[in-house]
C-alpha cells in the first residue's frame, strides 16, 4: 500500500499502528497530495492497486471533491489529504499522541 502512494507521489507519508488505540482499524495512513487533482489520481492509483491485490472492497469517501479522500479497506484507513487540509484538521497529532513511536513517516 505505501509503495502505491509513493508510485503517485504522494507526499508526507505517515502510518500509525493503531493496535490498543482504536477498534476502528489496524494501522492509519496520511499522505498529502499537491492539488485536488493530485489527491484524486493518488486514491484512484490506490484503489486499483488495491483492486488488483484482491483487496476490491475498499469503502471510499470524497473522491468527487478531491480535499480529503477516506479509503477503508478495513484493517487499514488511509487519509488523502491536500496540505492545507492535512494541517486544520492533523489527525496524526490526535492518534500519535503520546506514542510517538508508533508513526513511521516515509
Amino acid at each position: 500500500m505505501i509503495s502505491s502512494l509513493e508510485d503517485s507521489k504522494g507526499e508526507d507519508i505517515v502510518s500509525i499502528d493503531m493496535n490498543g488505540k482504536s477498534a476502528l482499524a489496524d494501522h492509519m495512513v496520511i499522505v498529502s497530495g499537491r492539488s485536488h487533482r493530485h489527491v484524486t489520481a493518488v486514491a484512484d492509483h490506490l484503489l486499483r492497486d488495491l483492486k488488483s491485490n484482491g483487496f476490491g472492497m475498499a469503502k471510499v469517501e470524497g473522491l468527487q471533491n478531491g480535499d480529503w479522500v477516506l479509503v477503508d479497506t478495513g484493517d487499514i484507513i488511509v487519509h488523502i489529504f491536500r496540505p492545507e487540509v492535512r494541517s486544520f484538521y492533523n489527525i496524526e497529532k490526535m492518534w500519535a499522541v503520546g506514542d510517538a513511536g508508533d508513526a513511521t513517516i516515509h
